[in-house]
């Protein structure tokens, strides 16, 4: 492992435990073994270690969420996918899923609220394609594309959320069951 994978390392350690605001720049250079000089050398600031750190974890997130919300005229298989890789995706990542959960939870005038926001839109953008196009074929959905993709992600986030509270697998059973339950929502 080379200092810039063992700062990222490091770092999600510490603010995933600690919280972005309370976790110092000189904690994560001890926890690295390096010297200011070297994080700043690789990210310029703790906000461009932060930056790094979403950017190197959500951006394969989010390709697998843009492929699973190419509307193929089955919004329900759609949903399973977006379920399924969501689900994937908090399961293989479970410390920075935890780290992004607090960030989202953040003051809305903070730091880390500011870092995170443009990934919760990188997020919903894929969604809210999906249901904008599954509109045109299910008439009870016009005009309910944004408060779908709100509800489905919410969802989905609380799921995950009661699976890392309680210890509870994130498989194809509960995004099953998560599926079903959004689904009789839009089509009752």
């Amino acid at each position: 492992m080379n200092n810039r994978e063992t700062i990222l390392e490091n770092a999600l350690i510490l603010f995933a435990s600690f919280g972005y605001d309370a976790t110092g720049v000189q904690e994560i250079c001890d926890q690295s073994g390096i010297t200011k000089p070297t994080l700043y050398h690789y990210f310029r600031s703790k906000r461009g270690l932060m930056e790094d750190l979403l950017k190197e974890n959500y951006t394969p997130y989010i390709k697998r969420l843009k492929d699973a919300c190419e509307y193929r005229r089955d919004l329900p298989q759609n949903i399973a996918e977006v379920l399924r890789s969501t689900f994937h995706f908090a399961e293989s990542n479970l410390l920075f899923y935890k780290l992004q959960f607090s960030m989202r939870n953040a003051p809305a005038r903070g730091e880390a609220y500011d870092i995170i926001k443009p990934w919760i839109k990188a997020q919903h953008e894929p969604v809210l394609t999906l249901f904008s196009a599954a509109e045109k074929d299910n008439g009870n959905m016009r005009g309910r594309a944004q408060a779908y993709t709100i509800t489905l992600l919410g969802m989905a986030n609380a799921y995950i959320q009661q699976a890392v509270e309680e210890d509870i697998a994130l498989n194809e059973e509960l995004a099953y069951q998560a599926r079903q339950q959004f689904m009789y929502g839009i089509f009752s």
